[in-house]
């Protein structure tokens, strides 16, 4: 991550490099595609998708998971999914009793089993209670995937998550916009799904100007 500015940044310049770090979202599409399956597969089965990330971070997981216990577009069945940031009874319990760098990893080892899902979220890359989580969701069996930012290379959280969605830009707001992006995404995938065979899904590579009637003149 790069340090944060010292001067102000324009709103022209901040939505220029929205712009620019949007454009560049496709790219992930293959990767976010193949989580949507795995998630697809874990609710077939009857697991959990369980979330966690800190500050900015943990309002995404949970945002996550309320699309999937309600809904996104579509009238369909709800989906099982948590967010372990919730409970502030539970998180600082462990916070307090053992330490801040565990309160996912806990909650963790008390839920998730190998037919479920674990997704962190970290824009860095590096928050210590995320990699636990994740470290913790992995030796539980549990399909793991990661949200970040910035660069891959010597990422630490990358290491214990069987997928990797890293938003291409390096500051804090602009990843967690293309994350907010891209959760819409994932939901969008998963929702189609979900509401049966009848559903208008459109897969993650569908272009929509493809098949575009010829507009009136």
């Amino acid at each position: 991550m790069s340090a944060p500015p010292t001067a102000r940044l324009s709103p022209t310049t901040q939505i220029a490099d929205h712009v620019a770090a949007a454009q560049r979202l496709e790219e992930l599409l293959p990767t976010l595609r193949t989580v949507g399956d795995a998630l697809i597969e874990v609710f077939r089965r009857g697991g959990r998708l369980y979330t966690f990330g800190n500050g900015g971070s943990a309002a995404d997981a949970q945002h996550l998971a309320g699309e999937f216990i309600g809904r996104y577009l579509r009238e369909r069945r709800a989906l099982p999914a948590v967010s372990l940031v919730t409970d502030p009874s539970v998180v600082s319990c462990i916070g307090n009793d053992y330490a801040y760098e565990e309160v996912f990893a806990r909650q963790v080892e008390a839920l998730v089993t190998g037919d479920d899902m674990v997704v962190g979220f970290t824009t860095s890359g590096r928050s210590a209670n995320v990699i636990r989580g994740l470290e913790e969701a992995g030796k539980r069996g549990a399909r793991t995937v990661l949200f970040a930012g910035g660069d891959n290379d010597g990422m630490p959280a990358a290491a214990h998550a069987e997928h990797v969605l890293v938003a291409p830009a390096h500051t804090t707001a602009r990843i967690q916009e293309m994350h907010l992006t891209l959760l819409h995404l994932l939901s969008e995938h998963v929702d189609a799904w979900a509401a049966g065979p009848d559903a208008d899904h459109l897969p993650l590579d569908h272009h929509p100007h493809d098949h575009r009637p010829e507009a009136a003149v």
